[in-house]
């Protein structure tokens, strides 16, 4: 049984784009860029520090709460760190705004305006005393099947479908096609009905200026929207790109010949087995007692394994599902394509950083061999290419210098080596264990390798090596759970060197351990 659905990369470009009325004739004769901001914060420091998260919109698990441990060990560097970026997956499971209070506002309280009584906050009201700038993940776009938006407008409850042990964090309904996290963190300007309504908004928060016109000006404490679903902003001389992969990941049509239809029964037969593998592992959940310690442990390690079922499900299905043309958003990578460019032309910039939420480049369990990573890694290494034959010389840089991603659930530094493109060199960190259940790397180890067909000959190339990897560990009563965030501190020079600093809150034995763990230097 398929507990999500979600929505077409047509869709998701349409809808993004009518909430923050894209290219309106009030936003272009104001000459606005829809794409960027500026962060007035009243510092100019060129060396400054920001925190990552990703994959932390989950609740209790079973009394207790890591996005909140995690939360805690990020407290006493936001007052030093001037914003903290989130890598994707703001609310499970399916993005309701239903979840965003217990999942997203409680568990960040601090960092909100009004946080101190944060059960009054709406999620469409936050505002942001430490700036959160995050991209979309892929449960925030996603919905309910059609069959449980009836069940629940009927008001049969949904969790009869499915064993009450395992609560997978599903309400009346889901994200609305995005709606949710636009609701929650966009300048949603589809709500002015009335044209001088939103000329007084756009004359009162578009007022800085970068090379591209006039733009949003996001003052925390005060106004903390963002202007689009991908954007920009400059910040010490860095420039940072949040792009929105989920429109960028459908993979290629199989195709239509017997290799196709040979691979296409393959993969419908590997789903059966994991729908039948989804349902033993309700019917082992029944078995079990949350309140015994050890049996709450297995439960949480069955959720953990339904969940990334579903993952492999939803990626076959992409796989099985995707037309004959496949829908790319090509808008956002030319946009992605020309501001790099941009910023390779700007003396000013002595640095890039880009993030979004699948990673390209990844080592945890199931997500390497998945074709949404293939997609994803395809059409970021074009535009990186695309740039280096844009580009006069990097001397000998790489085209950006850090790549944060999320959506696999660890902590993870990986750096590509040769890949005969314009993605070598590239320090890539995955940080996507602030808060979901965790996963493992996968049994092949740090080591990454693409295989090509050069003269009708199949090669292999070592492309990527994964230095380090903190997820879920060990077994039996030996089973660790280290939680994750990130302190990144940004040094001035050009290059900057980042100093990445993992937080880690561990779950071992039933009781929480903050594990010491070395700084790295890229």
């Amino acid at each position: 049984m398929k507990f999500v659905s979600e929505p077409t990369i047509t869709d998701k470009i349409r809808k993004m784009n009518q909430r923050v009325r894209w290219g309106d004739s009030a936003i272009a004769e104001r000459n606005i860029d829809q794409t960027s901001l500026v962060i007035d914060d009243g510092t100019d420091d060129v060396e400054f520090s920001f925190l990552v998260v990703g994959d932390s919109g989950t609740g209790s698990h079973r009394g207790h709460s890591p996005m909140r441990k995690v939360t805690e060990l990020l407290l006493p560097h936001s007052q030093d760190c001037r914003f903290m970026l989130h890598t994707g997956d703001v609310v499970y499971q399916v993005g309701s705004s239903e979840y965003y209070p217990q999942n997203f506002i409680k568990p960040y309280r601090e960092f909100i305006v009004g946080g101190e009584d944060y059960k009054k906050i709406a999620y469409d009201e936050m505002i942001f005393k430490l700036p959160i700038l995050p991209v979309l993940g892929n449960h925030d776009y996603y919905d309910l099947p059609i069959i449980f938006g009836l069940i629940s407008a009927t008001t049969l409850p949904f969790r009869r479908l499915i064993p009450s042990k395992l609560d997978i964090e599903v309400g009346r309904h889901g994200s609305h096609k995005g709606d949710a996290f636009a609701r929650a963190f966009l300048d949603y300007l589809s709500r002015f009905k009335l044209p001088g309504d939103l000329a007084r908004h756009l004359d009162e928060h578009y007022t800085a200026k970068t090379d591209t016109g006039r733009c949003l000006r996001y003052v925390p404490g005060q106004f903390t929207r963002l202007p689009n679903r991908y954007y920009t902003f400059r910040y010490g001389g860095i420039d940072f790109f949040a792009l929105d992969s989920n429109t960028i990941n459908d993979p290629l049509p199989l195709p239509d010949n017997k290799e196709g239809q040979a691979y296409r029964s393959l993969l419908q037969k590997r789903r059966d087995e994991l729908e039948q593998e989804q349902e033993e592992i309700r019917e082992n959940s029944e078995k079990l007692k949350p309140d015994n310690p050890s049996d709450a442990e297995q439960i949480d390690d069955l959720q953990s394994k339904l969940s990334q079922i579903e993952e492999m499900i939803v990626d076959i299905d992409k796989q099985l599902n995707t037309p004959r043309i496949t829908v790319v958003d090509t808008e956002q990578l030319e946009w992605l394509k020309q501001r790099l460019i941009e910023s390779w032309n700007t003396s000013e910039v002595r640095g890039r950083v880009i993030y979004f939420h699948h990673p390209p480049y990844v080592t945890e369990a199931t997500k390497w061999e998945q074709a949404q990573t293939l997609a994803v890694r395809s059409r970021i290494r074009n535009v990186l290419n695309a740039v280096a034959q844009e580009i006069s010389s990097t001397q000998g840089r790489p085209i950006v210098d850090l790549v944060l991603n999320g959506h696999a659930h660890c902590m993870e530094h990986i750096e590509t080596l040769d890949t005969g493109n314009a993605d070598s060199n590239i320090n890539w960190i995955v940080c996507g264990g602030s808060g979901h259940s965790l996963r493992r790397q996968r049994p092949e180890g740090a080591e990454l390798w693409e295989y090509l067909s050069i003269s009708g000959e199949n090669k292999s190339r070592l492309i990527a090596r994964s230095h380090l990897f903190i997820g879920r560990n060990g077994s039996g009563s030996r089973k660790r759970r280290p939680y994750s965030g990130l302190r990144i501190d940004v040094k001035e020079g050009s290059p900057p060197k980042f100093v990445v600093q993992p937080l880690i809150a561990e779950r071992y034995q039933s009781q929480w351990y903050q594990p010491e763990t070395e700084s790295f230097t890229i």
